[in-house]
């Protein structure tokens, strides 16, 4: 899916995307095929998820999907550039939903929309392992929040977590 660029994202799980519809999503009258709706959609939907996920609760991309309902209202000749817009509705322990909708750029048009539900499942531990640019973002907005934490308790004195944590 190299077609595809991130525009927006939030922590509540929310996430637009631009695609590009080439010719290996089409099918023999030019269009976007509807299977190619269902790939792009569950991958983009997912990522909705990515926010709210935390060790213990909806791994980073993981989960299965369980339903992925599309209503296809217009078609989309090949080579239009689209948006994909995506919300999380519900997040619990085992089950999400998530919706999406694929407009044009304006927004003035919507193509088709989807109803995705998703099962957590454990990921693989190698999956786990994977990194995004993104994750030093939160991983520096995560030390300075626990080290804040630590200075409100009177036990930082200065000292990051990584020369705390050297000691363990």
């Amino acid at each position: 899916m190299e077609n595809v660029r991130l525009v927006d994202a939030s922590p509540e799980g929310t996430v637009t995307f631009e695609f590009l519809i080439g010719e290996g999503y089409g099918n023999v009258n030019g269009v976007m095929h509807g299977g190619a709706a269902g790939v792009i959609f569950d991958m983009c939907t997912t990522t909705a998820l990515g926010p709210l996920a935390k060790p213990g609760f909806w791994d980073f991309l993981g989960g299965v999907t369980r339903t992925l309902n599309i209503s296809y209202l217009k078609a989309i000749p090949v080579g239009t550039t689209i948006r994909i817009h995506a919300r999380v509705m519900q997040v619990g322990k085992t089950m999400a939903l998530i919706r999406g909708e694929m407009t044009s750029l304006d927004g003035k048009i919507v193509f088709c929309t989807c109803e995705h539900h998703k099962v957590g499942v454990p990921s693989q531990s190698a999956h786990l392992k994977h990194r995004v640019p993104w994750d030093e973002v939160w991983d520096a907005e995560l030390e300075g929040e626990e080290k804040g934490k630590e200075m409100e308790k009177g036990e930082g004195k200065g000292k990051g977590l990584w020369e705390k944590n050297a000691k363990l």
